[in-house]
Parts: C-alpha cells; sequence; structure tokens
C-alpha cells in the first residue's frame, strides 16, 4: 500500500471513530429526554454513567488524529481534515455533556409530579437533534449545502427556548410549590438551545473543511 492510500485510510478511519462518537452522543441526548419525560431516574443514572465511554473516544480520536499529524507531516488540506475532526470531535463530546446535565435535571426534579403536562420540551428537543443528525451527515459526506440547511434552523430553535422560558417563568407566582421544578426545565430548555448551537458549530466546521473560509452560518 502507497504512502497516500495508507494516509487515506487513516483519515477514513479518524471518521468512522467520530461518527461512532456522534451516534452514542444522540443516543445520550435521546435518553436523557426519555428519563426526563418518564421520570426514569435508572434511565437518567445510566445516561450519566455513560458520559465516561464518550470522553474515552474522543481521547482516541485526539490521540489518532495528533499520531497523524507527527508521523505523515500533512499537506494544507489533510492538515485541515485533521484540524476539522478535531472541532467536530469535541463539539460532539459537549452535546453527550448536554445529555448529562438532562439527567442531572431529571434526578433534581425526581418523582415530584409535574404541574403539567411536558408537551414543548421534548418538540424543541426533536428539533435540534434534527440540527445534530444534519450536522454529523454533513460532515461525513462534507456537503456543504446539507450544513446550511442544518444551520438554518438554528433561530427557530432560538424562537422556542425564549418563548418556553418566558412560558416557564410566568408559571412560577401561581405554583410556588413547583419552583425548583420549573427551574430545572428552564435549564433543560437552555441545554436543548445549545444543543443547537453545537450542531451550527459543526456545520460551520464542515463548510471551512470544504472550502477553507471560516464563515458564521448564524448571520
Amino acid at each position: 500500500m502507497s504512502a497516500r492510500a495508507n494516509f487515506d485510510n487513516n483519515l477514513k478511519e479518524l471518521k468512522e471513530m467520530l461518527l461512532e462518537m456522534a451516534h452514542k452522543s444522540e443516543q445520550a441526548m435521546k435518553e436523557s429526554m426519555v428519563a426526563l419525560l418518564n421520570q426514569d431516574m435508572d434511565k437518567a443514572k445510566k445516561v450519566i454513567d455513560g458520559d465516561n465511554e464518550i470522553d474515552d473516544m474522543e481521547d482516541a480520536i485526539n490521540n489518532k488524529a495528533l499520531l497523524l499529524i507527527a508521523r505523515e507531516s500533512p499537506v494544507a488540506t489533510d492538515l485541515r481534515k485533521i484540524s476539522v475532526a478535531l472541532k467536530v470531535s469535541s463539539e460532539v463530546e459537549r452535546l453527550a455533556d448536554i445529555a448529562v446535565n438532562i439527567a442531572k435535571s431529571t434526578l433534581q426534579i425526581g418523582n415530584e409530579e409535574y404541574f403539567k403536562d411536558i408537551i414543548d420540551i421534548p418538540k424543541m428537543m426533536g428539533m435540534a437533534l434534527e440540527m445534530v443528525s444534519e450536522s454529523i451527515t454533513a460532515y461525513y459526506s462534507e456537503d456543504i449545502e446539507i450544513a446550511k440547511k442544518c444551520a438554518e434552523k438554528d433561530d427557530a430553535v432560538d424562537n422556542m427556548f425564549g418563548d418556553l422560558i418566558q412560558e416557564l417563568l410566568s408559571y412560577i407566582p401561581k405554583n410556588p410549590n413547583a419552583t425548583n421544578q420549573i427551574i430545572q426545565l428552564s435549564f433543560v430548555c437552555r441545554f436543548i438551545e445549545r444543543i443547537a448551537d453545537h450542531s451550527t458549530n459543526i456545520a460551520e466546521n464542515v463548510v471551512y473543511l470544504v472550502t477553507g473560509k471560516r464563515i458564521n452560518l448564524n448571520e
């Protein structure tokens, strides 16, 4: 096998490792929302306990990327691919951290009966997870159009976040005994809004990967 073919194989392996890590993070976010809705403490704890595995996957990606740089002396385009892989893996790790934060809010609420049906929060999560999926697909396929499509949805998530926070906080005067619950649900909304932000960051890195130009897709 030629040196170039070997390097390309290593780059492909790096991308596959990142795809697996992203799948684990997506699953953790979905599980954290199920735990919240069902007030499933065991599932919430499982999400928290599973974070170490995702951290280890990020470490493995970082180590492989650094070895590639050290051993292969990549040219500018290849170096950009490795650099973007490192940035995307960092964003994916933060997504996993958000799953942990949602799980911790679930534990904080505990088995206290919800003061109202939780309907809009999972809708917001669905929008954010769609962005995650699109951003990872855009990265794997190096597709700018999918990246831009993902980023365009960020405003809708932001708007829903603003509406939900305003609505949740308005319930406190009428439901003072549910204040802790309402605050934790507000935190969850903020965490979901951050999922959309990290997805947009991944999308921006895809544009940089393909074009070599840094642009702000949130403008």
